[in-house]
């Protein structure tokens, strides 16, 4: 049985990883945040202690999953953002080197700067915010310094429930438990949504493929965030009940003050053209997602 050493694996993405990778590979997860009984404490922005940590696992494979992944937050805090988000990249880079084996690096489709519509895996990257750039200083060192490695680009992720999502979708939920009836979403971003269990299941296809390298990895097809609203409220059931008002980003300002791009959206040209993309549309990743993790959420 071989053995994954996982970083940062207390969020969404962690969780999928370890529920589709533990059944079959002996594991060790860690994180700062020790939220699973699965979870074992290590600080991976700590190189000596990382270091020492991996080395008595001695792995097979190194993912480094964890990371800032809020945008204001890290706009406001780029120190704390530069250790955790691509010094501690760093290290995972130099302790998987050390061990002669591959390193896992997570990035993501706000690498771009959205002035085109679609992106595959060779556009090339022009990050910007503090977050966009620290993830696109984290893949090019991995690329640039690593042996051998895996470097996947997310979309927008959508996993974990109420428990671990942090993102649009359990805003969404939030507001709807709530008792919201009138949902303002902008109408001027576009992206790709990226099931945490779909990508953990496509990584898993490539690492057992045998296959190295970078690739983009999202759900199949090309949306935007006032389509996923719309698809939410349809599959609840609420068309009739929850009003849904298109608004522009200039809407939520105040509060999203960070630049975003106005396209996310990735193509998997890579996986498709090596006939490993077996990533399913995001419909109907949204509606497993919604059906497994939002069962009893709302009190409708």
């Amino acid at each position: 049985m071989k053995k994954i050493y996982m970083a940062g694996c207390g969020g969404m993405l962690g969780e999928a990883f370890y529920k589709v990778f533990s059944q079959d590979y002996k594991l060790k997860c860690t994180d700062i945040d020790l939220n699973e009984k699965w979870l074992e404490y290590c600080d991976f922005r700590d190189f000596e202690m990382y270091k020492s940590d991996v080395e008595k696992f001695n792995p097979d494979y190194l993912f480094h999953i964890g990371a800032f992944t809020d945008l204001e937050y890290c706009e406001l805090h780029p120190e704390e953002t530069y250790i955790t988000n691509e010094k501690s990249v760093e290290h995972a880079v130099k302790i998987s080197n050390s061990l002669k084996i591959p390193v896992l690096y997570i990035s993501t489709a706000g690498i771009f700067d959205g002035s085109k519509d679609v992106y595959d895996d060779f556009d090339l990257p022009a990050p910007l915010c503090q977050y966009a750039k620290t993830k696109y200083a984290g893949e090019k060192y991995v690329e640039n310094n690593a042996n051998a490695f895996f470097i996947f680009r997310a979309g927008w992720m959508m996993g974990g429930g109420p428990k671990k999502d942090k993102k649009f979708i359990h805003k969404i939920m939030t507001q709807i438990k709530s008792g919201q009836k009138e949902l303002f979403i902008v109408n001027d971003k576009f992206g790709t949504p990226t099931y945490t269990h779909d990508f953990a299941g496509n990584v898993r296809l490539v690492l057992e493929s045998g296959k190295r390298g970078l690739y983009n990895l999202v759900c199949e097809g090309l949306t935007s965030r006032l389509d996923v609203a719309k698809k939410i409220i349809t599959i609840l059931g609420l068309t009739d009940k929850i009003i849904i008002t298109q608004v522009s980003s200039e809407y939520f300002a105040e509060e999203y003050f960070v630049k975003r791009p106005k396209s996310e959206r990735l193509i998997n040209k890579k996986l498709s053209d090596e006939k490993l993309n077996i990533m399913r549309p995001w419909e109907v990743a949204i509606e497993e997602y919604l059906s497994e993790y939002y069962n009893n959420y709302l009190d409708l």
